[in-house]
């Protein structure tokens, strides 16, 4: 059964992006603090299908496992118009639901890439990625607000989160305005790293 995710970089001091985002500034500037662990690896080179990377270590391995694990994905409209002018062509080589109030035709990729442009919200997001992940994971992308959207509504059964050790200062929150009673947590694995550490939970609502 197909459980719904997410696997996402934050600051020490919570952030998942900095501010001013847009197609012109992905993630607010800010990749390069939070996520210089992914780009050690062969491995997250390999899955945006460019050449890079110093290491195949077990920081890929986490890498190509959610990639592996993960058969369809849900993210907000502003990271999908961040990616869409840079992203290789079927880059998630899967379907990839949107969730935004413009109308527009699926985005059929070459590969196995199928953007849809959801209009009528998270649930009818999930119910139509759940039939094309077949039993894999359902990885929510992004942004943050999309997230939150999620956990707010009782709907994350585990997430996995990298915090760099750095202070952004500024940006926006991954958690804010989280449900504080929504959920019991349980931490399920915590794997130090060189530029970050891993923390996996597991969710079970109240």
């Amino acid at each position: 059964m197909s459980k719904i995710i997410f696997d996402s970089g934050i600051s020490l001091d919570g952030y998942f992006a900095g501010d001013n985002r847009g197609p012109e500034n992905p993630m607010g500037g800010v990749s390069g603090k939070l996520h210089q662990w992914m780009f050690q690896q062969k491995a997250f080179w390999k899955h945006i299908k460019m050449e890079g990377g110093q290491e195949d270590g077990p920081d890929g391995k986490l890498i190509d496992d959610v990639f592996a694990h993960t058969g369809a994905y849900i993210m907000g409209k502003r990271m999908f118009e961040e990616g869409e002018v840079a992203w290789a062509e079927d880059l998630y080589e899967a379907d990839v639901y949107v969730l935004t109030h413009e109308k527009r035709e699926p985005w059929v990729q070459q590969g196995s890439t199928t953007f849809y442009f959801i209009n009528d919200g998270i649930e009818s997001a999930l119910d139509k990625a759940r039939q094309s992940a077949r039993g894999k994971d359902i990885r929510i992308q992004g942004g943050a607000n999309t997230i939150q959207q999620f956990l707010n509504a009782g709907l994350v059964d585990e997430f996995l989160i990298h915090i760099a050790p750095v202070f952004l200062g500024t940006g926006i929150r991954l958690f804010e305005g989280i449900d504080p009673d929504k959920y019991d947590l349980e931490i399920m694995e915590v794997i130090p790293s060189d530029l970050t550490t891993h923390l996996r939970y597991k969710l079970t609502t109240k």
